[in-house]
């Protein structure tokens, strides 16, 4: 059968670091108060000059490099984002140009903080279709960009970034000791859109809105919905989190990451954390963290590598994926 395996991957974050005690003069918080309800230490904020478009392009350089390949050898372009450039066209096909890359196809995912799982999933489905051969799956947000930043509950957790990845056609024999994406699970459910939601859009108010969020509900319902499409991913394959060489999640709270590990019987030690010095960056937290955890080496090839998330929406998933 054909397995889509991981050629390359890359990150991109924007120069300006924002550390929690910069919050102090602009909201009712301080630096304690923010690490102990998120774990966030510090944010990367988009500049003047800086998009979604241009980190989704940085990222997607560095992968390219890293895999040895060229937008030549490319035949698909999909990129997660909330935060596109413009409401139209898509920010893939600007990435794609800003790439110098003219054929093939690019497009937008939106699945909010989920984006990055149903990109990779996507992008999976063409492949093993025999619709693409090279698929260039980005995460790239700029949700400083959302925020209200008079609103203490939602304006300290976000930050900005991008990160890409490469996944390739490879033949394998159908065994869990395949390398590439060995199973997929998506879910939404649109009856808690309230609870996470951006209150602004082209056809309702004609403006881009601010981030809203229902903090207690969405933690509430996360770590339950979270570990549901993770017990599809065990059950499809016969693994089990013991099995797990890394368990990389999306990284929108420490207390979220630490309550869902506990639930599945995943060891702190298996669980890569980046959100203490990226924040939520929504769709590109988690290949963020892919990125950060292959380039210091701890993911290694022929490792058990299971993806998670769960956005606004709601929507959830999970990718489980041999290195």
């Amino acid at each position: 059968m054909i397995r889509s395996v991981l050629r390359g991957f890359g990150a991109s974050l924007p120069k300006r670091i924002m550390k929690n005690r910069e919050f102090e003069s602009l909201v009712d918080t301080s630096d304690e108060w923010i690490v102990q309800r998120s774990g966030i230490e510090q944010r990367h904020i988009a500049g003047e000059g800086e998009t979604t478009a241009s980190l989704g392009e940085a990222a997607a350089r560095a992968a390219l490099e890293r895999a040895g390949l060229t937008v030549a050898d490319i035949d698909m372009i999909i990129v997660a984002t909330s935060t596109p450039d413009n409401t139209f066209p898509a920010t893939a096909v600007n990435i794609q140009n800003r790439l110098g890359m003219h054929h093939g196809s690019a497009f937008d995912v939106q699945a909010v903080c989920s984006g990055f799982v149903y990109g990779l999933t996507t992008a999976d489905c063409y492949i093993r279709a025999g619709m693409a051969r090279r698929v260039l799956v980005i995460g790239a947000e700029t949700f400083s960009r959302l925020l209200d930043w008079t609103d203490r509950t939602t304006c300290v957790l976000f930050g900005d970034g991008a990160g890409a990845v490469i996944i390739e056609a490879v033949e394998s024999e159908g065994l869990v000791s395949d390398r590439g994406i060995l199973t997929a699970h998506l879910r939404s459910d649109g009856a808690h859109c309230e609870k996470l939601y951006v209150d602004g859009g082209p056809s309702t108010t004609g403006t881009v809105g601010h981030l809203r969020m229902q903090g207690r509900e969405v933690f509430k319902h996360a770590v339950g919905m979270i570990t549901d499409v993770i017990e599809d991913a065990f059950s499809a394959t016969g693994l089990t989190s013991e099995d797990l060489t890394w368990f990389v999640p999306h990284q929108a709270n420490r207390r979220i990451i630490d309550a869902s590990a506990k639930k599945l019987g995943i060891a702190d030690s298996k669980v890569v954390i980046t959100v203490d010095h990226h924040g939520n960056t929504s769709a590109a937290s988690i290949p963020l963290a892919l990125a950060e955890a292959a380039s210091d080496g701890r993911i290694k090839q022929g490792d058990l590598v299971l993806l998670e998330a769960m956005g606004g929406g709601f929507t959830w998933g999970s990718v489980l994926l041999r290195w």
